[in-house]
């Protein structure tokens, strides 16, 4: 890495009614080297959020949202606060997260204008077992998913995999990246905004990648990734109802978008598949189709009849 000046990081904070969660990034955030500022965008917390924040000192700022707007929101705000506040480098995370305590400090090693990276992160991994991945990752060259953070460390070059990244898990973003291709889709509210702001970065020419000696810590959640068609290959599936829609809505609307109507329509039959035969429910068939065709007129609020009060 060439010689540069020291750059001004922004962490961005998206959090919603998990204060003991965030009290500890917080806490892990302060004590991380080279964070210029840890900027908290709370989403209309109700369990005391808003008072704990209002009662911290610097470097933590916080923005109160009127309206949960979700993660989607959240981060369009949040990154927009922090390239207004002269952010060189944004770093994005979610409250229930927690980056190891040399994360930061080994992804900076990766940061150079002259063939370094625009928008990477570490690798994620599953805070109930380490050894495992919190999201399945198709490694480059391969058909199927892995699991296991051995197999990332295989694969790496250098210690990266190139083009592969988790997208809001410790991601850093680059103020010209920011300038190039605007803010996260606030829209979307949850699921999708962080696949969408990725592929929107790449077709801008971002380079990406997951730096494997950077490790992010996850809650990982046991159905994400649900194998289907005889383990040959798996489907997001979620109990909640609001992930589910917001889920099928956004990334119909995403592969139209980056992918094109064949990857599309593969997805609409894979939804099918798995709610016919993996996991047969009519309730989410309904669902699934209400979500994606107000994805195609356009209509981005039907998420909100799932919202609890």
């Amino acid at each position: 890495m060439t010689d540069r000046p020291v750059p001004r990081i922004v962490a961005v904070v998206v959090t919603f009614n998990r204060l003991a969660l965030l009290q500890r990034l917080v806490a892990r955030l302060r004590e991380t080297e080279s964070l210029a500022e840890i900027l908290v965008v709370d989403n209309a917390s109700t369990d005391g959020t808003g008072e704990w924040l209002a009662a911290q000192p610097e470097p933590v700022t916080a923005v109160r949202l009127t309206e949960n707007r979700g993660g989607a929101g959240g981060f369009h705000v949040g990154t927009r606060a922090a390239y207004d506040a002269g952010a060189d480098l944004v770093w994005l995370m979610d409250d229930d997260g927690v980056p190891e305590p040399d994360c930061l400090k080994v992804l900076l090693s990766h940061w150079d204008t002259d063939g370094g990276y625009d928008f990477w992160g570490p690798a994620v991994l599953a805070e109930q077992d380490p050894t495992r991945l919190c999201f399945p990752i198709r490694l480059p060259g391969r058909a199927t998913v892995v699991h296991r953070m051995s197999e990332v460390e295989a694969a790496a070059r250098d210690g990266v995999i190139p083009d592969v990244v988790i997208p809001f898990n410790g991601v850093l973003v680059t103020r010209e990246l920011v300038e190039r291709i605007g803010t996260p889709r606030e829209e979307f509210f949850i699921w999708g905004d962080d696949v969408e702001y990725l592929w929107r970065a790449r077709r801008a020419g971002a380079r990406t990648g997951t730096v494997v000696a950077a490790r992010f810590l996850h809650p990982a959640t046991d159905d994400l990734g649900t194998p289907m068609a005889f383990g040959r290959t798996t489907y997001n599936h979620s109990p909640s109802d609001l992930k589910h829609y917001c889920m099928a809505r956004n990334n119909l609307v995403n592969l139209r978008d980056y992918r094109g109507w064949p990857a599309a329509l593969a997805f609409v039959a894979k939804t099918a598949w798995f709610y016919t035969f993996t996991r047969p429910s009519p309730a989410r068939l309904v669902i699934s189709a209400t979500a994606m065709y107000a994805g195609l007129r356009g209509d981005f609020t039907g998420h909100r009849r799932y919202l609890r009060g």
